[in-house]
């Protein structure tokens, strides 16, 4: 009985082996049929692993960005898109000047995610360019078609300014305002609201600290600039697993 008891446990260890050796084989004969199947293809496309085209020309236009001026990685500059010295534009900011023109003016800054565009024409017969001018800060999430802000202005976070809209200098418009088309900010005056309405005079000491906003945001941007690479280094990671599939490069 003892042997019969060995020679059935025998069988079952020597199917178990069988049957393990046989899924072994079997994932390796898978893994290097799967390794065959990774060919280049004949009409592959070079892509290119930079990431997003920040820099878009449009026909004859093509944005210009001064020297010193910093722009983020991921922002999106298209057309008649010009950016001035010390100015910056933040994180996921869209400036699209495909039918007119788009100017960010001296030590200025469109700070996270703002868009700007401009029309062909203005309902108040203003050029219909959006012109920001020195020293002006535009706060993050804000929207601007076809308006013009003058020097030293702060421009609250989710403010939305229409076409031909005018905020003169040494003005302050309140986060999440909205600024109806044909709109006039008078010099010197905090607005709020939707519409945006006046709110009150601002004081001698308000409008001087206005420029010491955007210089200190400029300095801010300079820290960036000293770290900011001109494109993404996703392109080795892609070289690397090309290598690791023996896809040739």
């Amino acid at each position: 009985m003892a042997t019969s008891i060995a020679a059935r446990f025998s069988r079952i260890t020597a199917a178990s082996a069988f049957s393990g050796c046989r899924n072994v084989i079997a994932s390796r004969s898978f893994a290097t049929e799967a390794a065959k199947t990774i060919l280049p293809s004949s009409d592959r496309v070079n892509w290119d692993y930079r990431g997003q085209r920040k820099i878009i020309p449009l026909g004859q236009w093509v944005p210009k960005v001064a020297v010193d001026a910093y722009v983020a990685p991921n922002v999106v500059l298209a057309g008649q898109v010009t950016v001035y010295d010390g100015a910056s534009v933040w994180n996921g900011c869209v400036l699209r000047g495909d039918l007119n023109k788009i100017t960010v003016g001296f030590c200025s800054n469109v700070q996270e995610h703002g868009v700007i565009h401009a029309a062909w024409s203005s309902p108040t017969g203003l050029p219909a360019e959006t012109s920001i001018e020195r020293f002006v800060t535009i706060g993050a999430y804000s929207l601007l078609r076809s308006c013009t802000i003058e020097p030293e202005c702060i421009i609250g976070q989710h403010s939305i300014l229409m076409e031909g809209s005018l905020v003169e200098t040494h003005s302050i418009l309140e986060a999440g305002s909205v600024v109806p088309p044909g709109r006039r900010i008078p010099t010197g005056e905090l607005w709020a609201g939707n519409p945006a309405r006046f709110v009150r005079a601002l004081t001698h000491e308000e409008t001087l600290e206005i420029p010491k906003l955007a210089v200190a945001i400029n300095d801010l941007s300079k820290e960036h600039f000293s770290e900011f690479l001109p494109y993404s280094t996703a392109y080795l990671e892609v070289e690397k697993l090309k290598k690791s599939l023996g896809i040739t490069i």
